[in-house]
């Protein structure tokens, strides 16, 4: 199921020059073309998994 939702809100990262050739390499290497949704799905990955880990056990 493609669940298609708006989004409004829009957030500005700045790179320097050495970090933005490790993403083209990366890019590259992994023949990503939409660099949004990859920085999209890494950090909601990041959040996702820390929310998860810092969630409280019982046991």
């Amino acid at each position: 199921m493609n669940v298609k939702v708006k989004r409004e809100y829009r957030k500005t990262l700045l790179f320097n020059e050495a970090e933005m050739e490790a993403i083209r390499s990366f890019c590259k290497k992994y023949k990503i073309t939409n660099q949004a949704k990859f920085f999209r799905e890494a950090i909601i990955t990041t959040i996702l998994q820390k929310t998860e880990e810092d969630h409280p056990k019982l046991f």
